[in-house]
């Protein structure tokens, strides 16, 4: 047996439960993936969109739904071994990339307001064109729920607002394409668990940002993001269903008791119709 099918068995098989079965989820309760779909999966090089790939091609293989794939790869500026190691893992899972080049890096590094946040929009720009260009209608990313509880919680703690990470979304600069999160469901401690037990090494971010990040000798040089993972590890101490919760908190939402809230472009208030409502 070929070292990648032993890597796709273990996702069938050993991680059947906590990775196929919640990728599988994500997709049919959201509806995910119709019939005629060309898919563009975004693969950074990372683990989570490392293993979505590898779901994809799964759950393509069980041909219950016809749609096609592209896994594509934008270089926003990796140094040289950073990329290397894009290629080679592509060849040791089996991953028919399409590797293209741009410089978000080196346009991003002298912004000291939200580089982060830039980068991200930057990126998520080319990747739409550059699956328009290959005929696809969607885009797959590698978030996961803790992606998710994350961005609610950073959302409220720094943002003043009650949101979260959508499982797909209609692009509005980009007509006609489609943005999905498969990986959904999947939480990371179960991606880590499924990278050790087969061996695997991945890249991590590899900005200019992560690299100075990780040669500070500061202990207080966290990111917003890092923080909120390190709040809900410890809160689950406490409580281990916690981060269930907070997922279920934006599903299970009861507009009777927000004071306001937005739709669209429309600005809706408690008292807008407060005279016409009885106490229960």
């Amino acid at each position: 047996m070929e070292r990648y099918e032993e890597i796709e068995q273990s996702i069938t098989k050993r991680f059947r439960k906590e990775i196929w079965k919640m990728f599988v989820k994500g997709i049919s309760e959201y509806e995910m993936i119709q019939d005629g779909d060309k898919i563009a999966v975004c693969i950074s090089g990372g683990k989570d969109s490392m293993l979505m790939a590898k779901c994809f091609q799964e759950i393509k293989k069980h041909r219950k739904m016809n749609f096609e794939l592209e896994f594509i790869v934008m270089n926003p500026g990796y140094n040289e071994e950073n990329k290397q190691k894009i290629i080679e893992n592509a060849k040791i899972l089996n991953v028919p990339i399409t590797m293209f080049e741009t410089d978000i890096f080196n346009r991003v590094v002298h912004i000291e307001n939200n580089p982060c946040y830039l980068c991200a929009r930057m990126r998520r720009g080319h990747l739409y064109e550059k699956a328009k260009e290959l005929g696809c209608n969607k885009i797959a990313l590698g978030h996961h729920f803790d992606d998710v509880i994350e961005t609610i919680l950073m959302g409220m703690f720094y943002g003043s607002q009650m949101q979260t990470m959508m499982p797909k979304v209609c692009s509005t600069s980009h007509p006609g394409m489609e943005l999905i999160r498969p990986l959904y469901f999947v939480r990371e401690e179960d991606i880590i668990a499924w990278r050790d037990r087969n061996g695997l090494d991945f890249i991590q971010c590899a900005c200019k940002f992560t690299e100075e990040y990780n040669m500070s000798q500061n202990p207080g040089d966290i990111s917003k993001r890092e923080e909120m993972k390190q709040l809900i590890k410890d809160m689950k101490k406490k409580y281990d269903k916690i981060d269930i919760n907070i997922f279920n908190s934006v599903q299970n939402v009861n507009l009777d008791t927000i004071i306001s809230y937005r739709k669209g472009n429309e600005f809706h208030h408690f008292l807008d119709d407060y005279g016409n409502k009885k106490e229960e």
